[in-house]
């Protein structure tokens, strides 16, 4: 075939896009395609077909020994290799002379790789005809590997020994956890089994051990955010709330709080599910709802315990809410999260809750909302003028807002047009004026949050944006009401 047709062949199968599909992505590792500048078009009858800007015959034999595969290599510019890298490969954040000594088992390798890309969760999902592997890397799904339906069951098994779940069970949800050690790096993974159409689905949350390197300054404060909540979290009772969805850091800004708090003259105990980050100097409960340990009992059993402080993974019942309150009520700083949509509504669940408004005025410090948004590559965002059209029908575009950034893409951020994240917030605390508010179940205070300047979420999106740190696209849910 002329190399010609043969390059117009396979843009073809890969599309003008530069994304590989994932039968064609797996058949070489991110180490191996960076390193021999190779992308793979297409496996057929025992040959293996790559792009490369490095054609030579020493650099086809070498693959074929690595790979053990015949090998077709086909010319393209450094450029186009460059895009088709960057777009489907992540490469390693750890440097090449560090040995992880672990067995090359795709499993572990695959739990290794993840952790290493910062991915926080893997997904393992059986379909009729196959079964795919997705890594989420800054909040967003990408499929990484196909594996076939006689191959999915064994990793299932291997996956549920490994985390002590009944390997026979294959009818009802099952949790467990497993511990990766290796010379330089130790993490625990939750695990998580559902039975779906197919088979069961696992999917496995990275949770990073050590809470020592997480600190308030860096989540996301504005200047003044972060002098409001010191001070709120500093006082010797009542309850901080944080809320937002699943994934939006809010475990991590209870323990950057708790960092903050944590010394020798300080009893702090918390009772999590899962225990997301150990540290020094704090006792901690793991959930075990099937045994009876539950938020609520193990709540009081903590009230036994001389707590000064106590940490609630979630308050998701009534039950949870009023033992909080009973703590807070009996000289104890509490520390919980809640499922709701902006600081203010956190109010409005807890009364739905049936907790009376008058508790809740006495006890509640401060009430935090919080996203996570992901950051502009700054190497590729590129400024456009403002448009109507890029912003929700009902939001009024601020007059000194002339341009802002949209994301492009290039080989630094996977050509995602992204690199990072960032947490927003929106912090209320409780002042006399809110406690007269709660108190007459007056749940209205757009005029007070106007008046006081309190940042909410929308106004901090939108400073964002101003400020070329994140995009429209990014922020567009936060900016419609």
């Amino acid at each position: 075939m002329d190399r010609h047709l043969k390059i117009s062949v396979f843009n073809l199968i890969l599309g003008d896009t530069f994304n590989i599909p994932t039968d064609l992505l797996q058949l070489v590792s991110s180490e191996q395609a960076y390193h021999y500048r190779i992308i793979p078009v297409e496996a057929q009858n025992g040959t293996l077909h790559f792009k490369s800007d490095q054609v030579s015959e020493s650099l086809k034999q070498e693959l074929e020994i690595v790979l053990n595969k015949n090998i077709e290599l086909i010319e393209d510019s450094t450029e186009n290799i460059q895009q088709y890298l960057s777009v489907n490969f992540r490469q390693s954040n750890k440097s090449e002379s560090e040995d992880l000594h672990y067995s090359t088992d795709f499993l572990e390798k695959l739990l290794l790789t993840a952790k290493d890309v910062g991915s926080s969760d893997i997904h393992f999902e059986p379909y009729e005809h196959k079964c795919r592997v997705r890594l989420r890397l800054d909040g967003k799904l990408k499929e990484q590997f196909v594996i076939s339906l006689q191959e999915y069951p064994v990793i299932v098994n291997k996956l549920k020994i490994k985390a002590g779940l009944d390997i026979s069970e294959k009818r009802l949800p099952q949790d467990g956890r497993i511990t990766v050690k290796t010379n330089t790096d130790e993490f625990d993974i939750r695990v998580s089994s559902l039975p779906t159409l197919h088979g069961e689905k696992i999917v496995l949350r990275i949770l990073s051990k050590d809470a020592n390197q997480i600190n308030l300054e860096e989540l996301g404060f504005t200047a003044s955010e972060l002098k409001t909540y010191k001070e709120t979290v500093k006082k010797p009772n009542g309850i901080i709330l944080i809320s937002g969805p699943t994934g939006s850091g809010k475990t991590t800004t209870l323990y950057a709080t708790l960092k903050l708090l944590n010394d020798d003259k300080t009893n702090i105990l918390t009772i999590e599910d899962p225990i997301e980050y150990t540290l020094e100097g704090i006792n901690q409960v793991q959930l075990k709802e099937n045994i009876g340990l539950d938020f609520a009992s193990t709540l009081r059993t903590f009230l036994r315990q001389d707590p000064d402080i106590i940490m609630v993974g979630e308050i998701r019942d009534a039950k949870t809410a009023n033992m909080a309150i009973r703590a807070a009520l009996t000289g104890h700083l509490v520390l919980s999260t809640i499922h709701t949509n902006s600081a203010w509504a956190t109010i409005s669940r807890l009364v739905d809750m049936g907790i009376p408004s008058f508790l809740i005025a006495s006890t509640l410090n401060v009430s935090v909302a919080q996203r996570l948004v992901r950051k502009l590559c700054n190497d590729c965002k590129e400024e456009v003028s403002v448009s109507k059209d890029a912003f929700p029908s009902n939001f009024k575009i601020p007059k000194d807002l002339k341009t802002h950034f949209k994301a492009v893409g290039c080989h630094k951020c996977y050509h995602t047009g992204y690199l990072g994240r960032k947490a927003i917030y929106e912090i209320i605390p409780i002042t006399k004026t809110l406690i007269n508010h709660i108190r007459q179940n007056d749940l209205e205070i757009d005029a007070y949050i106007e008046e006081h300047n309190i940042g909410t979420l929308k106004s901090n999106a939108i400073e964002l944006v101003k400020a070329g740190i994140t995009s429209v696209d990014e922020v567009y849910a936060l900016l419609s009401d």
